[in-house]
């Protein structure tokens, strides 16, 4: 059973789903990793709204990660802990050669204790991360670099993986979960394996108060609003706006109208 066992106490408990979390095994090890985090509430310097519907949410302190992890290095996995920024796990992890600790995204089935390596030490096992110009076609992989010597940006997401499905002479094709395709250099990185909670996708928020602690305020309908307020308001009884989509400043949203 990967659900907790929640006894329905109020009615929006009632569908609510929440994953147990066994996997963790210590909470903020690296202290000198983790630092304040200012909330956004969607306002500039003047106090004037520049996004809407944010605002509120839980206060929380940003773990700083190691994307980069393209030198030589030898590390082993000291704990595997939670990250509110984020819906997957991550693990801290020191490193033999330059004796430091550092934060890094946690794969699937990854336990304490495990040997992990990148660079020119890098094998074709779980966590270990090299270019792609030595990882096999079909092989999962995660934490993917766009740029040579650039942070890695793509399949970053809980339970998200990708695989190489071609290769040519100095560059390699990219088939994401989504079917999409990406052709990045052979010289960029990857890490073998998938991001860990794969699960995360099935869990449910059960009530309106969840939303408020992830910083998120509600979202009224133009329709519902005053013809002042936004392009789709007013109008005799309820209306589905009468005009194609557009935003509170009339710009087209959602794609033109087609009326052929």
């Amino acid at each position: 059973m990967i659900f907790k066992n929640l006894k329905p106490t109020t009615p929006s408990q009632r569908n609510l789903l929440r994953l147990k979390k066994k996997i963790i095994t210590q909470k903020n090890l690296l202290n000198h990793k983790i630092k304040n985090y200012k909330r956004c509430f969607g306002k500039n310097n003047s106090g004037k709204t520049t996004s809407y519907n944010h605002g509120g949410g839980h206060k929380r302190r940003y773990r700083k990660l190691n994307f980069l992890r393209q030198n030589n290095s030898v590390e082993i996995v000291t704990s595997i802990e939670y990250d509110p920024f984020r819906n997957s796990y991550i693990a801290s992890t020191y490193n033999f050669l330059k004796n430091y600790y550092c934060y890094i995204l946690a794969p699937k089935n990854l336990k304490v204790g495990d040997i992990l390596r990148s660079g020119d030490f890098g094998q074709i096992k779980l966590g270990h991360s090299l270019p792609m110009a030595k990882i096999p076609i079909g092989v999962s992989i995660f934490n993917i670099s766009m740029t040579k010597k650039k942070k890695s940006i793509v399949c970053r997401s809980a339970g998200m993986s990708s695989y190489i499905f071609k290769k040519a002479f100095d560059t390699c094709h990219i088939r994401l979960k989504n079917m999409k395709t990406l052709k990045v250099s052979s010289e960029c990185f990857a890490t073998i394996g998938s991001v860990s909670n794969e699960h995360f996708f099935l869990t449910t928020l059960g009530k309106a108060g969840r939303k408020r602690w992830l910083n998120k305020r509600p979202k009224v309908r133009g329709v519902a609003m005053n013809p002042v307020d936004h392009p789709h308001g007013g109008g005799e009884g309820k209306t589905s706006g009468g005009r194609p989509s557009v935003t509170p400043w009339g710009k087209p949203t959602k794609g033109k109208k087609n009326f052929n």
